[in-house]
């Protein structure tokens, strides 16, 4: 009770003597989530800023509640069944009560208000984006370049062609050979120009940029091989006509580079106005780090959330699906037929739902499983469940790209099919080895038995005995379990073919059928091995084979315990992750609305 009314004093100190919602921020990034909430009691004022929402968008992890003993669960789930609601599994988080107070006075705004608050503030404008001014300075650099160079031909042709009277026909023949070499010097010079200083503006082109470094390009190239023409062709009047071939040569080309230029100028506006971005939507922020809880509640009070989408035409759920979030996923699954005009949503890029399925994800998003194959069998799971969520029409439809979702998934998985082929054969060979030592040994065992033989007859020495029985049955399913996984780790997981589509089920049911003959076969050798001893020492020596018995399990438990975690995740992974799509258990909504 001291504690909460210090909490309650000191926040009130601190509101009073800042009163800024900056400092409820602070409180929250440093986790203080029951101070922050204790200080909203007093001053709800503070709730009507976004920066608090902001925040805890960004923290899923503050929502995870406090699950209630076992009985409580137990009594839920018994109600439950009976179809009434006693309460919950879990205990509310502090966030998610803090989110409840915040959100209930925001979301009484207008819709306007609750959309600049849900949207953020926009993001700066770099000068020199591709989609602003660095895009106009580039085009008005390259006009002046192509300006310049034509004012400049025309010019020093005009310079090199102005020809004084002659009274001598050798003087002016000397004259022409003269102007030819001057020409072929200008268009030379100002051609290698021309082509450095349009490299030097075009390092990072736009569409219109790389359009004018096209023309300029073909100018270069034409005006090049069209000089080589005329100085290397044959002409009737020799060289005294070539100055002339080349006057007319710069008289025809270069207007036309200025009229294509001007042309492609033209086509778009001068000065393009750069659309405002906001890359810190709370929505899409929160659909990012998967924060589902967070979304719930937004969600709950203002439905219309579900059709927002971000800068690039998406929603929440493609967000959720580019990030592999399945809880926010599910929800699709709760908004009835409303989902069909959401999914078929695309980006700029023309990528659809299924489209951001076949883009690899990040490996942290796939850490609760261990091994290539077993990502790349998750990554499967996410194409195959999105592909019956989307419309038909789109499974096949392809992107700007020119790739269909399941082109795009194989060129983006393609390292990973490679990765989980080399884990798979990895582990088949390990397992492979300690197979063929079990075999071995219990092979060798089968005609060592314990006590030996009659020398008259050939039989066993202690045939009658229950514990001798249970030895040869023992060693005989070890061996017999031991071939069977030499055999199937050999004909069927080394000799797959791999395939992308192997990965969903075949490789890993493979896998784990060698596995599952290997442990037996290790558990009815060490049951072989300590019975031998029963065999053997008895009466008052029963503490040996005991002894003996507990020290044999060691290296078992330690192979097992190696092996454990691998074989549990190909159980659940190949099994169990079905059950993650489509939720029996509704969380957005309690109840289907009655009509």
């Amino acid at each position: 009770m001291w504690m909460d009314n210090f909490f309650v004093i000191g926040s009130h100190i601190y509101v009073t003597m800042w009163m800024d919602r900056r400092c409820m921020t602070l409180v929250l990034s440093m986790t203080h989530v029951y101070i922050a909430l204790r200080i909203l009691e007093k001053h709800k004022s503070l709730a009507s800023n976004g920066s608090i929402l902001g925040v805890l968008a960004c923290r899923p992890d503050a929502f995870k509640g406090k699950k209630y003993n076992f009985i409580w669960r137990f009594i839920v789930w018994v109600f439950a069944l009976c179809g009434c609601n006693v309460g919950a599994y879990e205990k509310e988080s502090e966030a998610l009560q803090l989110l409840k107070v915040i959100w209930k006075d925001i979301a009484k705004y207008r819709k306007e208000d609750i959309d600049f608050i849900l949207r953020g503030p926009s993001d700066p404008v770099k000068q020199d984006d591709k989609s602003g001014f660095g895009k106009v300075i580039q085009v008005v650099q390259l006009q002046n370049l192509v300006s310049e160079h034509v004012s400049k031909m025309k010019d020093e042709t005009e310079k090199i062609m102005r020809v004084l009277p002659a009274s001598i026909d050798q003087d002016m023949k000397m004259s022409k050979v003269d102007q030819s070499l001057q020409l072929q010097q200008l268009i030379s010079k100002q051609l290698e120009k021309m082509h450095v200083e349009t490299q030097s503006i075009t390092k990072e082109g736009t569409t219109q940029v790389i359009e004018l470094q096209k023309v300029i390009s073909d100018y270069l190239l034409n005006m090049h091989v069209e000089t080589q023409n005329i100085i290397r062709g044959p002409s009737a009047s020799g060289q005294e006509d070539q100055a002339l071939r080349l006057q007319n040569l710069i008289s025809n080309y270069t207007p036309m580079l200025l009229v294509n230029t001007q042309r492609i100028i033209n086509k778009w506006p001068a000065v393009q106005s750069s659309k405002s971005t906001y890359s810190s939507r709370m929505l899409f922020v929160a659909a990012a780090m998967g924060n589902t809880k967070f979304l719930v509640e937004l969600i709950r009070q203002y439905p219309d959330l579900i059709w927002k989408v971000n800068d690039n035409g998406l929603s929440i759920f493609h967000i959720a699906v580019k990030h592999r979030h399945e809880g926010i996923y599910n929800l699709l699954y709760e908004i009835g037929a409303m989902k069909n005009l959401i999914t078929p949503l695309r980006d700029e890029n023309e990528n659809n739902m299924l489209h951001l399925v076949g883009k690899t994800v990040n490996r942290k998003q796939l850490q609760n499983v261990s091994g290539g194959a077993l990502e790349l069998q998750q990554e499967l799971l996410w194409f195959q469940e999105v592909e019956s969520m989307i419309p038909p029409s789109f499974r096949e439809r392809r992107n700007r790209d020119g790739l269909t979702p399941h082109e795009l998934f194989t060129k983006e998985h393609k390292d990973m099919v490679t990765q989980g082929e080399i884990r798979v054969k990895e582990i088949a060979s390990q397992c492979m080895v300690v197979a063929a030592l079990v075999a071995t040994m219990v092979f060798a065992a089968a005609f060592t038995v314990p006590g030996g033989y009659d020398q008259n007859n050939g039989i066993p020495i202690f045939y009658s005995k229950t514990t001798f029985k249970v030895f040869v049955v023992a060693d005989a399913i070890s061996l017999f379990s031991s071939s069977a996984s030499i055999l199937y780790m050999f004909l069927s997981v080394f000799t797959s073919r791999y395939a992308e589509r192997d990965f969903l089920e075949s490789v890993p049911r493979k896998l784990m059928i060698g596995m599952s003959y290997l442990f037996l076969s290790m558990t009815t050798m060490i049951i072989a091995f300590s019975v031998s001893f029963f065999v053997l020492y008895q009466k008052g020596l029963l503490w040996i084979p005991i002894l003996i018995s507990g020290f044999a399990l060691i290296p078992f438990g330690i192979y097992v315990k190696a092996q454990y975690f691998l074989f549990i995740d190909m159980i659940r992974s190949t099994y169990l992750s079905k059950n993650i799509f489509k939720s029996k258990k509704p969380v957005l909504y309690y109840k289907n609305p009655r009509v």
